[in-house]
């Protein structure tokens, strides 16, 4: 059953796996385990939050921290940072309701490096306008660092949003057909367990990939700082070499490779109905 997302107001750490599975023309499939950080980008920008987490903040060199340029377009913390994107982005989109917290659930930078496949916002709705999931946006970066987001519009707790593919990320997929995202969070042993399920369905023989990213969320502190550091060290440079060892797999096995196109068009690509 989902429950949503019940989450005090702090930084928070997911520790679960990423599972990544292929169809065809071969099956490859392979699961690690991994972490990301569940950030309150609203609670983080007050001084009282401020005050409270003085020991990890955004923005500040830590053997594991969280940088506002990483995102969107790249503001700097003077400038409202990532989260006057976002409110900038969704202004654009006609979603102008979702003044209520914002989570990201992200990679963070270890050592000082970063290198984010996907992130998620979730946008809430104020609680004087009944709060509730309002909007989550999937922004996705591919190893030519190139960004592009899907704009999820009214999504609802574990139930499947469709958008169209427009953006390359693998060489070994063209960019056609869409993208079936499904977020949803069970709360069991005291933590919510958040699940982000990402497929990828091109053309008539349906399913081409299937990703799921999972996580059971933690308060970010000392302890959950440390059981992340040694048990996954240079976790964000793993991701990387991960994803050129699967690439060279692939070419091995003869996959067919596309080249990446020109870029043309928006940056941002809303959800349609399913």
């Amino acid at each position: 059953m989902n429950a949503g997302l019940n989450l005090p107001p702090r930084p928070h750490i997911g520790f679960g796996q990423v599972h990544h599975a292929r169809t065809r023309p071969v099956r490859n499939q392979f699961t690690y385990g991994n972490y990301f950080l569940m950030l309150p980008m609203r609670t983080l920008q007050t001084a009282a939050a401020q005050d409270a987490h003085a020991g990890w903040m955004p923005n500040r060199a830590r053997l594991l921290s969280f940088h506002d340029r990483d995102h969107g377009d790249g503001r700097a913390p003077a400038q409202g940072g990532a989260l006057a994107w976002l409110d900038a982005l969704l202004q654009s989109q006609g979603i102008a309701d979702a003044h209520g917290e914002v989570w990201l659930q992200t990679y963070p930078r270890v050592l000082g490096y970063a290198f984010k496949p996907v992130s998620f916002w979730y946008c809430f709705r104020s609680p004087d306008a009944g709060g509730g999931l309002r909007a989550i946006v999937a922004e996705v970066n591919n190893t030519f660092g190139e960004r592009h987001c899907y704009v999820l519009d009214a999504p609802q707790w574990g139930q499947t949003v469709r958008a169209d593919k427009v953006f390359h990320v693998s060489p070994f997929c063209e960019v056609k057909g869409h993208y079936e995202f499904c977020l949803s969070v069970n709360r069991s042993d005291g933590h919510d367990n958040i699940s982000a399920r990402v497929d990828h369905h091109a053309g008539a023989d349906g399913m081409l990939l299937h990703t799921r990213i999972t996580g059971a969320l933690q308060p970010l502190n000392r302890k959950t700082l440390r059981h992340a550091m040694l048990g996954y060290p240079l976790m964000t440079l793993a991701v990387v070499w991960r994803i050129h060892s699967q690439a060279l797999r692939l070419w091995r096995q003869r996959v067919p490779f596309f080249r990446k196109p020109e870029r043309t068009g928006p940056v941002v690509t809303r959800s349609t109905p399913t």
